[in-house]
């Protein structure tokens, strides 16, 4: 851990040095960028500056309103919801190149229950940036460690009404930690971005015990052909319309020593901690309002069991969400800004937990209607899914939901 701090500080400290040379200057006419929170923004918010510019912040919101009908083994209900209400605020204080972020959650999914031994989820985000030029971020505090394409992309810029089931099992979330990005961009030809975070490993808002192991995430991310418009990695679907091809490939791995939970920064309290080492793998491609997108996420226990048995009655246990999947998602934007959306999805458990967690294919369809590109958006979505147990049988069920989606 030492050793760990005492490269993030000389990180820090040469950057320091550099910033007289390259330094990023923002006034209140300029959108913050951080490469740490890419949240889709259409705008700029409703903001403030103060009159001697030592003080700046942007206030945002957004909301999702659901209507679902799932229909399970012949049996139909239905939920209407708030799915999601944030609020953010940005900005900087004292200097431009010192940013604050603050994300808080409010609709009852969002928050999510109360446990007995638990804390109230308000916070989702609550960063402090130093930016020092272009190339280098600095961050301290929490918010989501660098995961695939789609989990870090704002749930507001997806083109379903939700992440893929692999997205919800396997990938990585929110947590406290130190975060370092080295960026380099290029707009006309090859560019690439290097992040790292060293975190807590126990999830946003986590005070139940003290640490005793650390989570370590890298992630590269390559652009071949050149940036996308308008940071189009950071939403789904070809808004853009790019006029030539862009292509964008991720990797990440994460190693999550003496974890806690059954899916790493996610999930009920393990009776025994395990390490989890997960590999996430995606691509996407956009021109001319097609898009593609295809990811590859894997988690394991190496060295140890994926169950975790209760000391105090042996017949009691859980486990990690361990195995792999696989998603590929296909959509086409029209000009009229009408999209149709195509997604598969394959979910295999690992072949210890397999018994009690089925393997899953998720089949899925959307209509969205963008009048202010995802800021304003309205969608349909219709998905079958189909589960596979241990014993042979099988079982399926099949939703559909309508959702609008607001924000500034």
């Amino acid at each position: 851990m030492k050793n760990i701090l005492s490269i993030l500080l000389l990180s820090l400290s040469v950057a320091i040095g550099a910033q007289k040379k390259d330094t990023v200057i923002l006034d209140h006419n300029d959108e913050l960028k951080i490469e740490a929170l890419p949240y889709y923004n259409f705008g700029k918010g409703v903001g403030m500056t103060s009159p001697d510019s030592l003080f700046q912040m942007n206030l945002r919101f957004r909301m999702q309103n659901r209507l679902e009908i799932l229909n399970d083994e012949g049996s139909t209900s239905y939920d209407a919801m708030i799915r999601r209400l944030r609020l953010r605020f940005d900005g900087y204080v004292g200097d431009p190149r010192f940013v604050y972020v603050i994300q808080l959650s409010f609709s009852p999914k969002d928050v999510g229950p109360l446990e007995d031994d638990g804390d109230l989820n308000i916070i989702r985000d609550a960063m402090i940036f130093f930016n020092p030029n272009k190339n280098w971020n600095f961050g301290f505090g929490q918010t989501k460690l660098p995961g695939n394409r789609q989990r870090v992309n704002s749930s507001g810029a997806l083109q379903l009404t939700d992440r893929s089931i692999n997205n919800s099992n396997f990938n990585i979330d929110r947590d406290f930690g130190l975060h370092a990005y080295y960026l380099k961009p290029n707009t006309e030809g090859f560019g690439f971005n290097v992040k790292t975070a060293v975190s807590t490993g126990e999830g946003r808002n986590w005070t139940k015990t003290r640490d005793d192991g650390l989570a370590y995430t890298g992630r590269l991310e390559l652009y071949p052909l050149g940036s996308f418009k308008k940071g189009g990695e950071y939403f789904e679907g070809d808004l853009m319309r790019e006029e030539t091809p862009k292509l964008y490939l991720g990797a990440t791995y994460h190693y999550n020593q003496k974890a806690r939970r059954t899916a790493g920064q996610t999930g009920a309290t393990l009776y025994e901690q395990k390490d989890l080492s997960s590999l996430f793998v995606d691509a996407m491609v956009k021109y001319n309002g097609f898009s593609v997108m295809s990811s590859y996420m894997n988690r394991e226990t190496p060295n140890h069991s994926s169950v975790a048995i209760n000391p105090v009655d042996l017949s009691d246990f859980n486990y990690v969400h361990t195995g792999q999947g696989f998603d590929t998602q296909m959509s086409y934007t029209f000009p009229s800004n009408w999209e149709i959306i195509g997604r598969y999805s394959q979910l295999a458990p690992g072949n210890e937990i397999f018994p009690f967690m089925p393997k899953q294919k998720q089949y899925s369809f959307g209509i969205t209607k963008y009048i202010w590109e995802h800021a304003f958006k309205a969608q349909m979505e219709v998905s079958k899914n189909d589960f596979q147990y241990f014993d042979g049988t099988n079982k399926d069920n099949w939703y559909i939901r309508f959702q609008i989606e607001m924000g500034i």
